[in-house]
């Protein structure tokens, strides 16, 4: 709790930034609602439980935010703690290894839970977008859940820049091609064959299919949540693992505050 209120206020204290970041955002949502008006009433693929193309998008918006937040910036946290010499001062405090892990991923949950926030209400107020049927115990619960097995990757990160100071851009880029490929922004049933089947195996597809179907459907949602939280209960834990002997060897080695 301490490593994310501080966290926290690190991210207030750049008010402009912070508001840059939530716009970067909104705009998307609005480039893809006008990109839905554009093709209104052409035929389409399997959208699957969502009533429109806009409705399919802005969750593929929404859930990116949250797997790319909980993933590539707990590796990019832990780089800028490098860069800015607090992470000696940080490991030398009456903490534990799997507390710094868990902590370090507050701020980007936080942050990425209020975007998902913003962005299904303008969706709503200012795109019409129907939530009529909405399941929201199904909403919070799959937005946990993805956040939580998410991080696995993200600690994994964090291991791979404790170890050789780089790491976070290779991460972000697998991640891409993940989101890309599991339907963030288009269905997979669109996708060649061969990248169908690879796409209907990333923990990413469970993501965004579970919450469509929490808010737009109300139900089916649970299936994709036990995959999520398998993948969680096998990931996290041995994501922790690793950031814990990249810490023992950072230390071994006096690579800390070396970047």
């Amino acid at each position: 709790m301490a490593l994310t209120r501080r966290d926290i206020q690190v991210y207030l204290s750049y008010r402009f930034m912070m508001t840059l970041d939530l716009w970067i955002g909104v705009l998307d949502v609005i480039v893809y609602y006008f990109i839905s008006e554009t093709f209104e009433g052409a035929a389409s693929a399997d959208l699957g439980n969502a009533p429109s193309y806009f409705a399919f998008a802005l969750v593929g918006i929404a859930v990116t935010v949250v797997i790319e937040a909980t993933s590539v910036g707990v590796g990019s946290k832990i780089r800028e703690e490098q860069l800015t010499g607090t992470l000696e001062a940080l490991v030398a405090q009456p903490i534990k290894t799997t507390e710094m892990a868990v902590g370090l991923c507050g701020l980007p949950f936080a942050i990425s839970t209020l975007r998902v926030a913003i962005y299904i209400l303008l969706g709503a107020i200012a795109f019409g977008l129907d939530l009529s049927n909405t399941d929201w115990a199904g909403f919070v619960v799959m937005l946990v859940l993805i956040s939580t097995a998410m991080s696995a990757i993200g600690i994994a990160t964090a291991a791979v820049v404790l170890a050789i100071q780089r790491g976070q851009t290779v991460a972000g880029l697998a991640i891409f091609a993940m989101t890309l490929i599991s339907g963030a922004f288009f269905p997979v049933s669109v996708l060649p064959d061969w990248l169908e089947a690879i796409g209907n195996l990333m923990p990413t597809k469970f993501a965004f299919d579970g919450f469509r179907s929490a808010l737009f459907e109300g139900s089916g949602w649970e299936d994709d949540a036990l995959m999520l939280l398998a993948f969680s209960v096998t990931a996290v834990p041995l994501a922790i693992w690793l950031f814990d002997r990249a810490m023992l060897l950072a230390r071994r080695w006096g690579r800390l505050a070396q970047y």
